[in-house]
């Protein structure tokens, strides 16, 4: 059997604050094979980018983690720092969803991906420079021998976002996390981006984790999907089951409040009522049992453990099954 290139298990992420604890991530398990994008949705604040950060060890200095993250089957939760640096940018990067805070506006383009390869790759600045200018090229950054020289705010929202992918691919990772990469996009831009991501999995063979709350960019992309309520999976699927036949009510909610090109006539967008949960402050049983329009007495005081319904799907709901979507 293939190891997966990620493999997390039973990671929760904690944060402290004065007024007490929030359960950012709780007992989160999945895996991502090579060559596999997993998309992972839900509301602000559902856990999504927390479980990365967890991953990439890039918690606040609140936050602390347990439980399992491999690389290929290299344990990395809790390694020392020195250990931890080299697996990142190497073997996995992230790409962050705003690349004006992510890329450091003092230096150089040139100057910040140079460092990368020198870094991990023990390159001098010469072949840095020319492996640097080729990925620029590869992402399409026009006169790229040029631009390299400039600073970030010398380049559109959408080349900023391409430098930040080149910047990830350098090593050429075995995994890439993208965070929300085409917030604050225009859509023909969005477009590019993502074309871009799915061209350079297919050179490349790398797994991607996309988070989004985007779902049209979840079934454009995704291979499986799962879904984040309140810090916990409360689904998952393959990317077609997802978006035919949702088995979670929260997951049936969101595909029902975004608007479809393949539905005929006017049809009113739903809406799920109430608010997101409070993460100091987590109801009891079901997370999404105030919100639920299918919830019993049960929903209220048992929590529904993820279990598996079909082959490759899962769900933590007491319902047996939700139908398809009308």
């Amino acid at each position: 059997m293939t190891t997966p290139v990620l493999q997390v298990s039973d990671l929760t992420t904690t944060f402290w604050t004065p007024e007490g604890d929030v359960h950012a991530v709780s007992d989160v398990s999945f895996h991502i094979d090579r060559g596999e994008t997993l998309g992972i949705v839900g509301e602000s604040g559902s856990g999504k980018s927390q479980i990365f950060m967890s991953v990439m060890g890039l918690l606040a200095r609140n936050g602390r983690a347990s439980g399992s993250v491999r690389v290929t089957g290299e344990e990395i939760l809790g390694v020392p720092l020195n250990r931890l640096n080299q697996v990142r940018g190497a073997r996995m990067s992230m790409i962050f969803q705003d690349p004006m805070t992510s890329l450091n506006p003092y230096l150089t383009v040139r100057r910040q991906m140079t460092e990368v390869l020198m870094t991990h790759r023990g390159m001098n600045e010469s072949a840095a420079a020319k492996a640097a200018i080729d990925m620029l090229d590869r992402v399409q950054i026009p006169e790229a021998g040029r631009r390299i020289g400039m600073y970030p705010h010398e380049f559109s929202g959408g080349m900023r976002q391409r430098v930040m992918i080149a910047m990830a691919l350098l090593c050429g990772p075995e995994l890439l996390i993208a965070d929300e990469p085409t917030t604050a996009l225009d859509v023909t831009v969005q477009a590019q981006i993502l074309d871009l991501l799915m061209q350079l999995k297919r050179d490349t063979g790398m797994a991607i984790a996309l988070i989004t709350h985007d779902l049209g960019v979840i079934a454009g992309l995704a291979d499986r999907v799962m879904v984040m309520y309140g810090g916990r999976v409360v689904e998952e699927a393959s990317a077609r089951d997802t978006f035919k036949r949702p088995q979670h009510p929260y997951t049936e909610g969101l595909l029902k409040s975004m608007p479809r090109l393949d539905e005929h006539g006017v049809k009113r967008l739903e809406t799920i009522g109430g608010q997101p949960p409070n993460l100091q402050d987590l109801p009891g049983g079901c997370t999404f049992h105030p919100r639920c329009r299918y919830a019993v007495a049960r929903c209220a005081v048992e929590r529904p453990l993820l279990r598996q319904t079909d082959t490759g799907r899962a769900k933590a709901c007491h319902l047996d099954h939700l139908g398809d979507v009308a």
